[in-house]
């Protein structure tokens, strides 16, 4: 099967950074999924394992975790789909990735593609609604609100990829005021179509720009990008008690300001749940379903933003310098060998 793949890390201005290869077509066994792969996109962990992990000596690395394709074959224990379904998912880390042309994946961590959207409209969303999902209802519990603090959310990095899906599920799932941060009048734009309530510049003081607002102290804080740089403004921002999240790896950070207001600070790496084998994976395959059908029903749009057409080396490695610029917006798709 043709795929794109790497022997050795390195920046991807260098010539065999990604390469065009033919590899077996691995045997669906125990829970796994046999996916014929349709389409692929492309998100910053790709970038990050690309420059610095390498692969078992002389074996190829595949990368890609995003992907919405057809159910080929199953595995033995298989319960959840059969051959000819349309699936969408994020895979884990620590197996091969989806930018090839067939991919094997846990069931418990896959979902139905949402009937309304084509292949690669689906493959923008799935590691993104995991995360975002995932941070708002297991990390934060905006379930459960801040005594005193405002009804509010502030996602800090609203136009990248989680920040435009985790807009769209608190519109559609809670009742949070959704403020959320840009820097560029298109990236404004953008977070005000997918339902913010609120817009605020993160390269100028956020907290001042926030009480500005009225609203009080936000209960919920959850950073997509640059914590390092804005904790200061968070810990200013946030309300007592509050609850903040991160996605991010921060070179450095102090929590240590946060103890005067009691807050609770919680990771989220949608990888955990695979990548361990918890007994609540399956939590994964239930909250894709719930995102496709919020999708069907109009109320979650796909963050799709460009299509950088088939998947092959040379159309990854363009994806990989625009994810490396930072100034993305949205999702980047590949669709097709």
């Amino acid at each position: 099967m043709r795929a794109v793949a790497y022997k050795v890390p390195q920046p991807i201005s260098a010539e065999t950074s990604l390469i065009d290869v033919d590899l077996p077509i691995p045997e669906a066994k125990g829970h796994d999924l046999l996916v014929e792969i349709k389409a692929v996109s492309v998100n910053p962990v790709d970038v990050k394992v690309r420059a610095g992990v390498a692969p078992a000596a002389d074996e190829f690395k595949v990368l890609g975790w995003d992907a919405a394709g057809v159910v080929k074959a199953v595995g033995p224990e298989v319960t959840l789909f059969k051959a000819g379904d349309e699936v969408f998912y994020s895979g884990v880390i620590n197996r091969p990735g989806s930018n090839a042309e067939f991919h094997l994946v846990d069931e418990r961590i896959v979902g139905r593609k949402p009937k309304t959207l084509d292949f690669a409209s689906a493959a923008a969303l799935p590691l993104t609604s995991i995360t975002a999902y995932e941070a708002l209802f297991d990390r934060l519990r905006v379930q459960d609100p801040v005594p005193g603090a405002a009804p509010a959310i502030l996602i800090i990095g609203g136009a990248g990829g989680v920040g435009s899906v985790a807009i769209q599920i608190a519109r559609a799932l809670t009742d949070l005021m959704v403020i959320a941060t840009a820097s560029r009048p298109e990236t404004s734009e953008w977070i005000k179509q997918l339902g913010a309530h609120h817009v605020v510049d993160h390269s100028q003081p956020i907290a001042a720009q926030v009480a500005a607002l009225g609203l009080g102290p936000p209960g919920f804080v959850f950073s997509t990008t640059n914590t390092d740089q804005h904790i200061k403004e968070i810990v200013e921002a946030i309300a007592p008690q509050g609850r903040f999240a991160l996605i991010d790896d921060p070179k450095t950070l102090d929590i240590v300001p946060f103890k005067r207001k009691a807050a609770s600070i919680h990771w989220e790496l949608m990888f955990t749940r695979p990548l361990f084998g918890t007994p609540d994976m399956i939590e994964q395959h239930k909250l894709l379903n719930k995102v496709a059908e919020l999708v069907d029903a109009g109320e979650i749009r796909t963050t799709l933003s460009e299509t950088l057409g088939t998947i092959n080396a040379a159309n990854l490695k363009k994806a990989h310098v625009m994810i490396e610029s930072g100034r993305t917006k949205g999702k980047l798709v590949l669709e097709g060998f």
